[in-house]
């Protein structure tokens, strides 16, 4: 019979623990057309998209996502942590109930297509349907 030793045992403990929590977190990257656009999430400016987002939050949680460039209409969206099963955290989750709380993650990238400004010498819809109306008179 073999006697483990307390440093083996220790490897092994966190061996198991670095695993299981490795599937805790979950990455995406967030991309524009055009690129280079100021990207705020929950509110806070995080940087420029291309933009890798890393986090550990658990199921369902859901993360704000703003997106801002020059010329360029504001872009808003949420991206939410259940649209990808996580197969690592599912198993973990058949030993350890807790792993369960992560068995979902984002997608591997999400990509927006940001709108450019209209101009305000352009003329708009309501514009147009004034006109109509005004040659319909």
């Amino acid at each position: 019979m073999k006697i483990y030793t307390l440093r083996t045992k220790l490897m092994a403990i966190a061996l198991v623990a670095v695993v299981l929590l490795s599937g805790c977190a979950s990455t995406t990257l967030i991309d524009s057309y055009p690129s280079g656009a100021d990207l705020y999430l929950n509110g806070e400016a995080v940087g420029q998209t291309p933009y890798e987002m890393t986090d550990t939050k658990i199921l369902y949680s859901c993360t704000t996502v703003r997106l801002e460039k020059d010329d360029y209409k504001s872009f808003y969206t949420t991206i939410c942590r259940n649209e990808e099963a996580d197969v690592g955290a599912i198993i973990g989750g058949v030993f350890f109930y807790w792993p369960f709380l992560w068995a979902l993650k984002y997608k591997p990238t999400h990509f927006y297509r940001l709108r450019a400004d209209e101009s305000d010498d352009e003329p708009s819809n309501s514009d147009f349907d004034q006109l109509i109306e005004d040659e319909n008179e």
